[in-house]
């Protein structure tokens, strides 16, 4: 299985505690926060990565070259920002099968990777979404799903607080989907695609209940200091 990592961003939520540093590449107990996500992957089977890379990128691609452990590892560079839709699509072109997993490189959601794909592949997806059910679904937006788990609606941040499943950051996504021409330069994956075509493709959920950690604010950069204490190397 291959997989795309999100890690192009410039941060700016976390420049108070991290202004030197792509924001995947933060020290979490003196290790880059990105080598806990590599190594979930490892833990899931991924055998391949393409790393989506645009801010400070020479830090990523020193650090990491070719190879970390068992992984292979590419990189997908962004000359400018291209946005979330931009930079999967910019790194598809890497991706040697039909579909990818995608994830975001400041956040660890601890997904079942194998049985995420058996339901992508069974359903016939065109993408499938991790979804995490939180008690305050305020900061991220809410997804809805029926009862066969296919998504049928978005909710906007803070529009509606409350309890649902949010997008966890990580994705199935079927090559085919963003090599249509509308889908060039720089775009959204959350806004320009999920939001807007949920109803013409197969987009399915996948809910999960396990460990989530978004880094992107200083809070929780501040958390997953002791969360991360017992994670394995």
């Amino acid at each position: 299985m291959e997989a795309i990592i999100l890690a192009g961003g410039l941060g700016t939520r976390l420049r108070t505690v991290v202004s030197d540093l792509p924001k995947s590449m933060a020290l979490v107990n003196n290790r880059p926060f990105l080598e806990y996500l590599l190594d979930y992957l490892i833990s899931q089977k991924i055998s391949s990565v393409v790393i989506s890379v645009g801010y400070k990128r020479e830090i990523i691609m020193n650090h990491f070259k070719d190879r970390y452990k068992s992984l292979e590892i590419s990189y997908a560079i962004e000359e400018e920002p291209l946005g979330t839709g931009g930079g999967i699509r910019l790194s598809l072109w890497k991706i040697k099968g039909a579909r990818a997993f995608v994830l975001n490189g400041d956040s660890m959601f601890k997904v079942d990777y194998g049985a995420m794909m058996e339901q992508h592949l069974k359903r016939q997806a065109d993408v499938t979404l991790a979804l995490r059910k939180l008690d305050n679904t305020g900061r991220y937006g809410s997804v809805t799903l029926n009862r066969n788990k296919r998504i049928v609606g978005f909710t906007e941040k803070s529009e509606f607080p409350g309890p649902g499943f949010i997008n966890g950051g990580v994705y199935i996504l079927e090559k085919i989907v963003l090599m249509e021409p509308g889908f060039r330069g720089k775009f959204s994956i959350e806004q320009d695609y999920f939001e807007k075509y949920y109803l013409k493709s197969k987009m399915y959920g996948f809910p999960v209940s396990g460990y989530f950690l978004d880094i992107g604010i200083p809070e929780d950069f501040q958390n997953a200091q002791h969360d991360f204490a017992g994670f394995d190397n």
